[in-house]
This record gives C-alpha cells, sequence and structure tokens, in this order.
C-alpha cells in the first residue's frame, strides 16, 4: 500500500505524546501529518514553535487554501475546523462544535477521507472524550490504516479506548512505537 497522509487526533496530554511522536520522524518523511489537537480558542502558537525547534520535519499551523506537503506537519488553528480539499489544500470553518470540540478530530478525518483514502493513516492518541473514533472508524472502513495509541499508556485513555470499541484497529502502541512504524509503512524502499 502507497500511503499518501497521515492524521492524528489527540486531546488532554497532547504534548507530551507529540513529543514522543513529531522529533522522531526524519525530515524527508515521505508524506504530511495533519493534526487536531484540542486546543483553547484563545491558545497562541506555542505548540508549533516547541515542536518547531524539536523537530525535523516542518511543522506549521494551517491555512486557507494552503497546498500540503510531504514533510510538513499541520497543526489545526485554535477555534477552526480544519478540513481537506480533494485538491490537497486546507479548508478553515467556523460551523458550530463537533463533540463539544472546534477543531474537531471526527471533522479533520472525515474530510480527509475523499482527498486519501485508502492511502490515508489515522491515529488515535490521548485524550478525555470520543471525538475521532467515527472517523477512524470511516478511515478504516475506507480500506485506510488504523493506529492506536496503548490506552493503558494514555495520559487520558477516554479517546484511545472509545476508538477501541468501535472499529477493528491494525495497530495498538505505545508512544515510542509510532514514529517508526509510520517511517516503515511509508518508507516504499521498505516495503
Amino acid at each position: 500500500m502507497k500511503y499518501a497522509a497521515v492524521v492524528i487526533g489527540v486531546s488532554a496530554g497532547g504534548m507530551k505524546a507529540l513529543g514522543e511522536i513529531l522529533p522522531r520522524l526524519p525530515a524527508d518523511f515521505p508524506i504530511p501529518i495533519i493534526i487536531v489537537q484540542h486546543i483553547s480558542p484563545q491558545s497562541d502558537n506555542y505548540m508549533i514553535r516547541h515542536f518547531n525547534a524539536i523537530s525535523k520535519i516542518t511543522i506549521e499551523e494551517a491555512d486557507e487554501k494552503e497546498n500540503i506537503l510531504a514533510g510538513h506537519a499541520y497543526f489545526a488553528p485554535p477555534n477552526y475546523h480544519l478540513l481537506i480539499e480533494e485538491n490537497h489544500t486546507f479548508s478553515l470553518s467556523t460551523e458550530g462544535r463537533v463533540n463539544y470540540s472546534r477543531p474537531s478530530i471526527d471533522v479533520l478525518f472525515e474530510s480527509a477521507l475523499d482527498a486519501y483514502c485508502p492511502g490515508l493513516i489515522g491515529i488515535i492518541l490521548t485524550g478525555a472524550n470520543n471525538d475521532g473514533s467515527k472517523g477512524l472508524k470511516k478511515i478504516k472502513d475506507y480500506g485506510g490504516y488504523a493506529i492506536v495509541q496503548d490506552p493503558n499508556t494514555a495520559e487520558v485513555s477516554a479517546m484511545p479506548e472509545a476508538a477501541l470499541k468501535l472499529s477493528k484497529i491494525d495497530q495498538v502502541l505505545t508512544l515510542d512505537k509510532i514514529a517508526p512504524l509510520l517511517v516503515k509503512i511509508t518508507n516504499p524502499a521498505i516495503n
């Protein structure tokens, strides 16, 4: 399978969880990573500055109509849903909250289906609600690859547990195993 993009959903405990994944990816990581981290509407871009300082890939906040590039990780901006268009650009929305959240993981995951499935990798990490579980199920239903953080290692286990209850998952992993798996399954020389 040739993968085209990774989508990640994370909430409470996200700084630590993403800190175990993003810095471990090589600068030439061959596909884009798009992330919804549940954050306050008033958040500044601290996470982006922090992860840019410690990662080899480029970390940035997604912007309207921006082309999605390999070797980049994009974060949803505070208080906007992040959607992916079929032409692999971003769209931002201020429509109502989904699963009590804006940005919503399910909104990102479901919009990524049309653009990238079956070559989409969906990942659910630590978090306190069930946002992302329906979207991850759809990714799996459409032939994508589903990864969930081992709930026993999550700072808050509700999101990983909800994803595991709803769908058949390809991999349930501790955080230290996720980046090596992503490198392996996205590298054509290894597959």
